[in-house]
């Protein structure tokens, strides 16, 4: 079976840590607008969902960085930062080693990617799966791309880990959902922290819903730390998903600068080919 579901969406702590201090309709248009993907999620009745997220050294740190990493546990915990500050109820998120073990023997065939078979979801992964899969009903395989600490890896080739994921989703029999979670522009834990860059937001949005591959790949890591901030390496999310969805276009239906979260809020759906 092939991809029945792909998307991207905003991953910011300050989506939960800091709803109440968001204006109202800010945060009720932005809730609205992951309970709609939610809903398309579930319509396409996905046996697990792949979240290709930027981890924030939580897990991995510069004595062991992996570019790649693919979740292969029985179950997950998260968010590992306090639960009240994030707004999260801590719990246990159900893994599936054997579908996650398939697919990461697949994907090696084209990438050398590590793998995890314990792994504590920081934000990056829980305030998505808060939104899209709020009873925890799902199987999530976690993938990480190191958006982190340099030597960052080329935009290339998170288009190439996204085109692997893609034949490992299609040698597989389950109906894989799987969604990209990152910022675009924003500048976290600095004093720029909720700064946002809507022309250049816009700009990239444009290039990833007409998956112009030469266009999303020609950015360089110099011009997205100027225009976009540290936190634009996370773009790197998004083009995986265009790398395993080459040749579809995709829409917005959510986007909107909301300082208080420190990020242009985003939701993006892939318009799949079945």
């Amino acid at each position: 079976m092939s991809l029945v579901f792909a998307g991207v969406c905003s991953h910011a702590p300050g989506i939960t840590s800091r709803a109440n201090m968001a204006a109202p309709d800010d945060k009720n248009s932005l809730y609205e607008a992951f309970d709609e993907m939610r809903q398309a999620l579930e319509a396409t009745k996905p046996d697990a969902l792949i979240v290709i997220a930027a981890e924030h050294f939580a897990n991995f740190f510069m004595d062991n960085m992996p570019a790649y990493c693919i979740g292969m546990g029985e179950e997950y915990e998260g968010p590992i930062e306090d639960p009240e500050w994030l707004g999260i109820p801590r719990t246990k998120v159900p893994g599936n080693p054997d579908l996650s073990k398939r697919i990461i023997q697949k994907v090696l065939n084209d990438i050398d990617v590590a793998y995890a078979e314990e792994w504590k979801f920081d934000h990056g992964i829980s305030v998505p799966l808060n939104f899209l899969t709020p009873n925890y009903d799902l199987d999530i395989i976690p993938v990480n791309i190191n958006c982190q600490g340099p030597p960052l890896t080329p935009l290339h080739r998170a288009w190439a880990f996204g085109q692997a994921l893609r034949k490992a989703c299609d040698a597989v029999p389950e109906r894989i959902a799987i969604v990209g979670t990152g910022g675009i522009s924003h500048w976290p834990a600095t004093p720029d922290s909720g700064k946002i860059d809507t022309s250049w937001d816009k700009a990239f949005l444009d290039k990833w819903t007409s998956n112009d591959k030469q266009s999303m790949l020609s950015y360089t890591d110099e011009e997205t730390w100027k225009e976009g901030g540290q936190g634009g390496f996370e773009i790197r999310t998004f083009i995986a998903i265009s790398g395993a969805t080459e040749g579809c276009k995709a829409r917005v239906d959510y986007y909107r600068p909301i300082p208080i979260f420190a990020v242009g809020c985003t939701i993006g759906i892939v318009e799949l080919e079945l």
